[in-house]
């Protein structure tokens, strides 16, 4: 049988199709789809050599090449870490100063392994027409106890609460000066590098509570010089990132930023700083805000009003507070949307110029396609980890889960299991129980990748089942 999808009212999907011109470099997106960041853990990985570590693999080149063919304008990359010190998990993909031989102008795919995989990477991603960027990641305080005991951050605010209760993350340092500039000069590196390996562009991440985010954010930068205080100096280091990128890459190269358009937790980035923050983003050149919400200290990935339930999208709210602030650059809002109506509503009616969808992406991978030329009008509906709920605080996690299954699956050039079909469900429940299992007793120095899904028969990828006549 086809795929359970949720359902949608009758409408003209063609603004999702339309192209969408860059402000500042001159790239045109070939339409409003973007598949979102998601972590893959996938790279190389051996804990006590960082310079063989992080570095793209086969099942990566895969799984984009895959993504790459499915119809996406915009593909954006898992965390590519720019501090093999601090790390997201272990099987990130990692890019900094002091693994590469070679400054980026000057990188050789015969001596240079890791520039080699991440050209291969890049025409992976790039090869079916979409605008290819790369995450760029520092996790700042947000890196587990077991890879780095005393992370760098704004301030000395250690992750204590929400997701930092299940987990050990250390007790952070403020970053001194000297630390700032080495952080900017990863990022500008990392931007520098992937250009010359033939990404289109980068995006930094700064939210999720991840270090740029605890610049911004007053609950984690406590500073009192140029780096703390008020929003413009909240953001410096950002802007001084941007700057940099800018003066190193091309006309044509791509930046983007993730931010919160909230954080859901008192004294937290806020709406109305967001709304101020983006003039400050236009400022410094950058084309694309994804706009998200939420912190490893309070998730908030799922509904929490019936407003935003109804209208599918977690941060819409909060978002329409920014779209006015908005003049020159394209906004994306990512998280919770389902169907080709909200999807269609959120740029006719909110203004926005995009889409962000990450968990549909790895559901169905040639999303944009089955909507624009086959007709489909919502995403698969899972019968586990359905975030269109009101307060489903648990489905986040199992959702996330189920599409880190998926994109395992396609790693291994195998067809995504239906998410709507119960035999697949309960294979995929037993991987997870299994998952969870090794999870408590796993070497926190290991990769723990994704929920295999072992007692189902695995179909080769692209063998999905027919379309109702």
């Amino acid at each position: 049988m086809p795929p359970t999808r949720y359902a949608s009212r009758p409408v003209d999907p063609s603004p999702l199709g339309s192209p969408l011109s860059l402000p500042f470099s001159s790239v045109v997106l070939p339409n409003r789809f973007m598949k979102v960041a998601m972590t893959e853990r996938l790279a190389t990985w051996d804990p006590d050599d960082m310079n063989v570590s992080g570095i793209p693999t086969q099942q990566l080149l895969d799984l984009y090449g895959h993504w790459g063919d499915g119809g996406w304008g915009t593909i954006v990359t898992g965390n590519v870490i720019v501090d093999p010190t601090h790390l997201e998990a272990p099987g990130n993909m990692i890019l900094a100063p002091s693994l590469s031989p070679h400054s980026p102008t000057k990188t050789d795919p015969d001596t240079d392994p890791r520039f080699a995989a991440y050209r291969k990477l890049a025409a992976a991603g790039k090869r079916g027409g979409s605008v290819f960027l790369a995450q760029l990641n520092h996790p700042g305080r947000q890196t587990e106890f077991a890879l780095q005991e005393n992370p760098v951050s704004a301030s000395d605010v250690q992750l204590t609460k929400g997701i930092g209760a299940l987990y050990a993350f250390g007790k952070p340092h403020p970053a001194s000066l000297d630390e700032i500039a080495h952080i900017k000069d990863a990022f500008v590196f990392a931007a520098a590098y992937l250009e010359k390996a033939g990404f289109d562009g980068i995006q930094l991440h700064a939210a999720h509570g991840y270090l740029l985010a605890q610049f911004l954010s007053p609950t984690t930068n406590l500073r009192t010089d140029s780096y703390g205080g008020s929003l413009a100096n909240r953001a410096r280091l950002i802007c001084e990132i941007a700057d940099g990128v800018r003066s190193a890459t091309g006309p044509d190269f791509v930046l983007a930023i993730k931010i919160n358009s909230v954080e859901f937790q008192d004294g937290g980035f806020s709406a109305e700083e967001a709304a101020q923050l983006v003039s400050l983003l236009e400022a410094h050149r950058f084309d694309i805000v994804e706009l998200s919400g939420g912190t490893y200290e309070e998730p908030a990935w799922h509904h929490k009003r019936e407003s935003t339930r109804r209208r599918e999208a977690f941060f819409i709210e909060f978002a329409e507070l920014v779209i006015p602030h908005v003049k020159r650059a394209r906004t994306f809002i990512t998280g919770g949307i389902r169907t080709v109506g909200a999807m269609v509503d959120a740029l006719e009616k909110s203004g926005l110029d995009g889409v962000g969808l990450g968990r549909p992406s790895a559901a169905e991978p040639r999303l944009p396609i089955e909507i624009l030329q086959n007709g489909k009008d919502g995403c698969i509906k899972p019968l586990v980890g359905d975030t269109n709920v009101l307060g489903g605080e648990d489905s986040w996690g199992v959702g996330a889960s189920l599409a880190g299954a998926h994109m395992l699956q396609m790693s291994l050039n195998q067809q995504p299991i239906d998410s709507s079909d119960q035999a697949s469900i309960d294979s995929f429940l037993k991987g997870f129980a299994k998952w969870v299992a090794a999870f408590s007793t796993r070497s926190k120095r290991e990769v723990l990748d994704h929920v295999r899904i072992e007692s189902l028969e695995s179909k080769p990828y692209g063998v999905v089942e027919p379309s109702a006549s």
